[in-house]
C-alpha cells in the first residue's frame, strides 16, 4: 500500500527540516488514503445506481455478451423470447450445441433480482454455464422422431391451466374444458432434477400425425399418471422436507392430526393436474372420510383441506385470491378460487 501511494504522489519540494519531512510524508499518505476510500465509495454507489438503472432489457443482453465470451465456438448464444402459460411473455438465453438437435432455453427474471441485489454479471453468467452444465442434452433426438406417431404417443401427457386467461394460446392447440379450467396436451421429451423438457401439441401436429384429439386425450389418460405418479401427502411433512419449518412456539404437543395436505406428481411440475387421475379424488376422499375443498394454489400442485376444518368457501376464495396476489408468480397461478370435492356425487364443483 506504501508503495502505491509513494508511486501516485506528485515530486514535490524538499523540506530540510528532516523531522518536518516525515511528518509531512504522514499527513500525504493521509490525504491520499482519505481520498482513494472516498472514490471507493462513489465508485461503490454508483455501481448500485448502474444496476437500479440498467433495465431488464439492457441486462438480457449483457448477459448474452459475458455468456458468449466464456463458451466454446461449438456453442452459439442468443436471446430466445416466449409466450408462456397465462399469456406471460418470458425472456431468456437459448445455448445451443452443435451436432445436437435440442437445447434448452434459461430465463432470466430470476438472475435479474438477483443482479438488482448485488450480484455481478460475471457470478450470474457462471452460474448460468453451469446450469447449463446440468440440463444440457447430451444426446440428439433421432431424425424425424416428433414426427413418427407411434413413437411419441408413450410419451403424450396432459396439464391443467386457467381457461381464461389462456384463450389466444386455446386457439392454437387441441384443449378439453375442466370445469373453469382446460386439459391441454405436451410430449414429455425427457425428465431430471430441474424439471421437464416438453412440446405443447398444436393443431398442426395433429395434423402431421393424422390423429384426432380423441386419440391425443386418450394417450394422456393412460401415460400421465404412469410418467408422473402423484405424490400427497401432508403440507407439515411438506414443510418439513423444504426446511422452512418453523419451531413450534407453543406448548410443543401435537394432536396428531394435520388439516391441510398437498396433491402433485413427484417431479412437483405442473402436479396440479394429479386431480385428473382416476379415483384419484375419490381415493383422498376416503382417506379423509368427508367431503372436502381443493386450493388451486398453483398449476404445480393444489392444497386438499378437510370440510370439517376448512373456514367456509368465501374464506377460502379470499385466501386463494390473496395468495395468487401476493406470492405466486403470474404465469404459474391456476385458478382464482377454491373448488369442492362431493363424496357422494362423487364430482368437483368450482
Amino acid at each position: 500500500m506504501k508503495n502505491l501511494y509513494a508511486a501516485s504522489m506528485p515530486c514535490c519540494a524538499k523540506v530540510q527540516d528532516g523531522m518536518h519531512e516525515k511528518v509531512l510524508g504522514h499527513e500525504k499518505h493521509f490525504w491520499y488514503e482519505k481520498h482513494l476510500r472516498r472514490h471507493a465509495v462513489l465508485y461503490k454507489r454508483s455501481r448500485r445506481q448502474e444496476r437500479r438503472g440498467m433495465t431488464y432489457f439492457q441486462f438480457i443482453h449483457e448477459v448474452e455478451v459475458k455468456v458468449r465470451e466464456e463458451t466454446e465456438g461449438n456453442i452459439s448464444v442468443y436471446i430466445h423470447s416466449a409466450v408462456k402459460n397465462n399469456g406471460t411473455r418470458r425472456h431468456g438465453l437459448t445455448l445451443a450445441e452443435k451436432g445436437i438437435n435440442i437445447f434448452p432455453t434459461i430465463y432470466l427474471e430470476e438472475y435479474y433480482q438477483q443482479f438488482k441485489n448485488g450480484s455481478s454479471l460475471e457470478t450470474i453468467a457462471g452460474d448460468i454455464l453451469r446450469l447449463y452444465g446440468e440440463v444440457r442434452f447430451k444426446h440428439c433426438f433421432e431424425g424425424g422422431f416428433l414426427r413418427n406417431f407411434q413413437k411419441i404417443r408413450g410419451k403424450i401427457v396432459y396439464r391443467l391451466v386457467n381457461r381464461e386467461a389462456n384463450r389466444e394460446l386455446l386457439e392454437e392447440t387441441p384443449y378439453e374444458e375442466y370445469l373453469d379450467l382446460a386439459v391441454v396436451y405436451y410430449v414429455l421429451l425427457e425428465v431430471n432434477p430441474y424439471g421437464m423438457a416438453s412440446l405443447m401439441i398444436r393443431h398442426e401436429h395433429l395434423k402431421m400425425w393424422d390423429v384426432t384429439q380423441e386419440e391425443i386425450a386418450c394417450e394422456a389418460r393412460r401415460n400421465t399418471r404412469r410418467l408422473l405418479p402423484y405424490e400427497f401427502g401432508t403440507m407439515g411433512a411438506l414443510l418439513e422436507e423444504l426446511s422452512v419449518m418453523k419451531e413450534d412456539d407453543g406448548d410443543g404437543k401435537d394432536d396428531g392430526k394435520d388439516i391441510m395436505y398437498v396433491l402433485s406428481n413427484r417431479i412437483r411440475s405442473y402436479g396440479a393436474a394429479a386431480i385428473l387421475y382416476e379415483s384419484q379424488l375419490d381415493g383422498i376422499g376416503a382417506y379423509l372420510e368427508e367431503n372436502y375443498y381443493v386450493l388451486p394454489c398453483s398449476v404445480h400442485e393444489v392444497i386438499i383441506v378437510p370440510e370439517s376444518a376448512a373456514p367456509g368457501r368465501e374464506a377460502l376464495d379470499f385466501l386463494v385470491r390473496e395468495v395468487n396476489e401476493t406470492q405466486v408468480d403470474e404465469e404459474e397461478r391456476l385458478s382464482n378460487h377454491a373448488y369442492y370435492y362431493d363424496r357422494q356425487t362423487r364430482r368437483l364443483t368450482a
